[in-house]
């Protein structure tokens, strides 16, 4: 089914998006790496991205949400030969294969951790849209200057997105999302995507990326701004709240083993029922 105001909503989005940057993160919670391509596998998710994640012995996720701890961790992961260099403060680097990490982790955390991989899909942060998330260079630029001391690079690092787009104007990307009942159809190069919903923000944006410090009235600040900037063809019935900022895809199963490539043309399509 479309809606009426397809015809609306495509003539003012077909005009010179791009895709500008693709970031994968090949440890759930950990640093991205911006890669020119990707690939699309078989759940929807880029290949390499959120691959591994830390689990602690109960099976439950060490994560941005659950452990402050894990900000100030940097890593580097390459992603051919799958070997990592981790570093933080207190302990020696780690340079080696990353399915060898778990005791270094478990050192630094002070409790056994182990890294668990899943080459089909990796573990996403949303399990019923399980695509990439896309956002807008202009949008993170903004939402960076709503608070004191944070430029773009950090900012983006607090958002982790997958996809940034080249967009004209700030929250552009909330083109990709109607109602509820609703996906909107697009298309990124050749890989097509539907738009379901505009991310509902956890803890970790609110942090410092680099030391897990709480940022003083973040989100109260965040929520302030964002409505008195949501522009009129954001919402839906989305914003039961305002710390929502980023969208949230799926990607049919006709475009897994798809590539993304930096540059890709953006093209919206319908909004359509599932």
């Amino acid at each position: 089914m479309t809606d009426g105001n397809d015809a609306a909503r495509q003539s003012q989005t077909t005009h010179g998006v791009t895709l500008d940057r693709i970031a994968v993160y090949p440890v759930k919670s950990l640093d991205p790496e911006f890669v020119e391509t990707a690939d699309v596998v078989e759940n929807g998710g880029l290949g390499g991205d959120r691959e591994y994640a830390i689990f602690d012995a109960d099976g439950n996720y060490v994560n941005g949400k659950r452990e402050r701890a894990i900000h100030r961790i940097r890593s580097s992961v390459d992603l051919d030969d799958r070997t990592v260099h981790l570093s933080a403060p207190g302990l020696d680097d780690y340079r080696g294969h990353i399915d060898e990490a778990d005791g270094w982790l478990s050192s630094y955390f002070g409790y056994d951790v182990e890294l668990r991989r899943d080459t089909a899909g990796g573990f996403p942060d949303d399990t019923s849209a399980t695509g990439p998330t896309v956002i807008s260079t202009a949008t993170i630029e903004t939402v960076a200057s709503w608070f004191e001391g944070v430029d773009t690079d950090e900012m983006r690092r607090r958002l982790r997105p997958n996809l940034e787009l080249d967009a004209p104007d700030p929250f552009w990307e909330d083109h990709l999302f109607d109602t509820r009942e609703t996906t909107v159809e697009f298309e990124v190069g050749d890989v097509s995507f539907r738009g379901v919903n505009p991310c509902q923000r956890c803890v970790v944006p609110t942090r410092d990326p680099d030391t897990g410090a709480e940022t003083p009235d973040f989100r109260t600040t965040f929520m302030t701004r964002r409505r008195e900037t949501l522009p009129e063809w954001s919402g839906g019935d989305w914003f039961d709240h305002d710390f929502r900022l980023m969208v949230n895809t799926s990607v049919p199963d006709s475009s897994w083993g798809d590539t993304l490539a930096v540059g890709d043309e953006v093209v919206v399509g319908d909004v359509v029922s599932p």
